[in-house]
């Protein structure tokens, strides 16, 4: 499938020095491994370029940013699941829009005794044209270590194989049938926005709704 480049909204935690830098290593070597396919979208990269520092500007900004993505990678990392990262992915899927559930956690939790259940809440799992990626993060670092000249080799190894995996995955849901219809993308939009509220509404007029849904269509995003 030619899609051209599409956007990834990277959605996940970015609240102390761990999560910002190893925000930064994978999506600039899911840049590099995908080769141009992909361009990430960091929200911790705007966060503090909102002029209204209140609680809606900045909420209002990560949607305006989401929906103006083609994809979403979601990381689901944690015993428990970061709010904020379920939301986005839950409205992502309003839109159809393709998801990577990446969970480098390799601790158990949620319903991950169920039979089909996944190490978080079921309500997270089992939705369409979403990819679910398990990588035990211990185990690839000391794969790496063993493999390593030292720190900087070690980590281009870690965020290397990581990021191939996540493109592949990518791939493989970005290929997947769309259950929205060409026709019917510009009105879930519209309603998307809508279901948002804030100052989405300002923010998204219809022209603007009608250029971003024509870019996601003529990406072959929709059937």
């Amino acid at each position: 499938m030619d899609t051209g480049t599409l956007k990834i909204y990277f959605a996940g935690d970015l609240f102390d020095a761990k999560d910002l830098g190893g925000n930064l290593l994978l999506a600039g070597k899911i840049e590099e491994y995908s080769g141009g396919r992909y361009q990430v979208m960091l929200p911790q990269n705007g966060e503090c370029e909102v002029l209204e520092r209140t609680s809606q500007s900045i909420r209002d900004a990560d949607f305006e940013l989401l929906y103006n993505c083609d994809v979403i990678v979601a990381n689901f990392d944690g015993t428990d699941l970061d709010s904020g990262t379920v939301v986005e992915f839950c409205f992502a899927k309003m839109v159809d829009m393709p998801a990577v559930l990446l969970r480098t956690d390799f601790r158990d939790s949620g319903d991950h005794t169920l039979p089909d259940g996944e190490p978080w809440n079921l309500m997270c799992s089992h939705y369409p044209r979403t990819e679910v990626l398990h990588i035990n993060a211990m185990m690839r670092y000391h794969d790496c270590r063993r493999e390593s000249s030292g720190s900087c080799d070690l980590l281009n190894r870690f965020y290397s194989g990581i990021a191939a995996d996540v493109v592949q995955a990518l791939d493989d849901v970005v290929s997947r049938k769309s259950w929205l219809k060409k026709e019917q993308v510009f009105t879930q939009y519209q309603m998307a926005v809508k279901s948002v509220g804030g100052t989405l509404e300002t923010v998204f007029s219809d022209d603007k709704i009608k250029k971003i849904t024509d870019a996601k269509i003529a990406s072959n995003l929709f059937s």
